[in-house]
């Protein structure tokens, strides 16, 4: 008898990549420098713990609004106008359980059977599960890697069919590491004006930015107000992955819709640590700028050891705690050199076909998932191991 909904069973199945295979590892107990996920090594500030241990001890330990406590819809409203050019009231603004969760409500809520949305390669494979749990279809538009994966609409205007609903952006990238100008994000903006499609816009890594590169919302340019969902989290920025707290801007017409999913779902976030989140947006602007210091020595210190291996080139990432090597020169697939890697020097990283074809030949290195000793540890053993092939 079958029990399990269609709509799992003929979704594609979980890949966990190399996430996956070091985790069974890990658990033999074999001793691992694990640059394959995108979990900050940062402690969360003190600052951000104390908010959320006072409002815990205050007794805010009860139901909270569906869409989110007021004090922190209106922090992010501030911030959002301050820092993203979105100039939209606290009822437009929806807390979320992270940003995974801003996601799936969204792709929920908009894409109907048969819908199809298009993924911009290399893409963010969590995506994919939740367009096909929705009923759609994916679509990808593989960006050029000797162009540096830039946005290029002539690429993706050739995706686009009558069925085609939305775009999905991450911006800054993973797993490039790309942070899209201006230019770049018009011309989707204009693909999406001209075409009637929705933005489902990531941008949980904002902060991180490097060497002067400038994050632009894209709901923010002409004409995009009213056709995009912008997500942020505080996941990667003030190290809170396990918190499981963010937001979502949408239009108007699409709020109701939203909390419908997030109300079915989960009800609402967790209350206390709502006020851990305001404190993140108000706090010491001097403690971001603290954790995202670090990040930028780290990736100075991967990219330079990387571009010194034999077979390795690696660009420099303009944000996000990614670096991209390509590894074409190296004669072996991406999977097949993670592999290789985690076997003979317990690195783990991520092959880049993960991310989609348009990601073979190159892996996804994580320079925020370890201390600046462990990253000089890890960086020796690539060495060596590239340097034997």
């Amino acid at each position: 008898m079958p029990y399990l909904a269609r709509r799992i069973t003929e979704t594609s199945g979980k890949n966990f990549g190399m996430f996956g295979r070091a985790a069974a590892m890990a658990a033999s107990g074999r001793p691992l420098l694990r640059m394959e996920v995108g979990m900050p090594h940062a402690d969360t500030p003190a600052h951000i713990k104390q908010a959320t241990i006072d409002a815990l001890i205050a007794g805010k330990v009860h139901y909270s609004n569906l869409p989110g406590e007021m004090h922190f819809r209106e922090a992010a409203r501030d911030k959002l106008r301050r820092k993203n050019g979105l100039d939209v009231p606290a009822d437009r603004i929806i807390v979320t359980n992270g940003l995974t969760h801003a996601s799936y409500a969204a792709i929920m809520a908009l894409i109907d059977d048969g819908d199809e949305a298009i993924l911009l390669e290399p893409y963010y494979p969590q995506h994919i599960g939740k367009i096909e749990l929705a009923g759609g279809k994916v679509v990808r538009a593989g960006l050029d890697a000797e162009n540096g994966f830039s946005i290029d609409p002539g690429r993706i205007a050739a995706k686009i069919t009558p069925r085609t609903k939305m775009i999905v952006l991450i911006n800054p990238c993973n797993p490039t590491g790309r942070v899209y100008s201006r230019a770049e994000l018009e011309g989707l903006a204009e693909l999406a004006i001209k075409h009637d499609l929705l933005v489902i816009s990531d941008e949980v890594y904002e902060d991180i930015l490097f060497d002067g590169a400038e994050h632009i919302s894209i709901g923010a340019l002409p004409g995009m107000d009213e056709r995009t969902i912008s997500m942020f989290a505080f996941t990667k920025s003030y190290a809170m992955d396990g918190w499981r707290i963010g937001y979502m801007v949408a239009p108007a017409w699409a709020i109701g819709g939203l909390l419908k999913i997030t109300a079915n779902d989960v009800t609402h976030v967790n209350t206390f640590i709502q006020d851990g989140a305001v404190a993140a947006l108000t706090g010491d602007p001097g403690v971001l700028a603290g954790l995202v210091a670090e990040d930028r020595q780290k990736r100075d210190i991967v990219v330079t050891r990387l571009n010194q291996m034999a077979g390795v080139r690696c660009a420099w990432p303009q944000g996000t705690i990614y670096a991209f090597p390509d590894i074409r020169q190296t004669g072996m697939t991406s999977q097949a050199l993670a592999e290789k890697l985690l076997e003979e020097t317990g690195v783990v990283v991520e092959a880049g076909s993960f991310y989609g074809p348009t990601g073979e030949g190159h892996l996804r290195v994580c320079f925020g998932s370890l201390s600046e000793s462990d990253i000089t540890e890890a960086m020796d053993r690539m060495q060596r191991f590239f340097g034997s092939l």
